[in-house]
């Protein structure tokens, strides 16, 4: 079964840190790339990063290059997402899911990340 569990999501300052985890179950994880999304209203899901299986390529959208890092335990089947140098407007919900997820395939409940000015 299908599982993604992200944690770690909190309010903080602008210029503050935090570091988002995705627990996600064998078949979702398993030598799949892995990319972290974010909403907020008005907005729409935005890709933020990505990384291989291997870990060897990542991606990130411009908004938070410099900023973001995202990283994997593969013997974990986990995912990170940390955030440095936060901003309002990375105000969002966050989500982990294969970076091809479409509204039709399952996601978790994600995690709230608010970042006051």
């Amino acid at each position: 079964q299908v599982q993604l569990v992200e944690t770690g999501g909190e309010m903080v300052k602008a210029g503050g840190s935090l570091r988002l985890s995705c627990a996600a179950s064998g078949r979702t994880f398993r030598s799949n790339t892995m990319g972290w999304f974010r909403t907020s209203p008005g907005k729409k899901r935005e890709l933020v990063a990505q990384i291989s299986w291997s870990g060897g390529s990542t991606y990130y959208a411009d908004s938070v290059k410099g900023r973001f890092t995202i990283s994997r335990d593969n013997a974990k089947n986990t995912v990170y997402l940390q955030m440095n140098n936060l901003k309002p407007d990375d105000t969002a919900v966050y989500y982990c899911n294969q970076p091809k997820a479409t509204d039709h395939d399952y996601w978790g409940q994600g995690t709230q990340v608010t970042v006051s000015s």
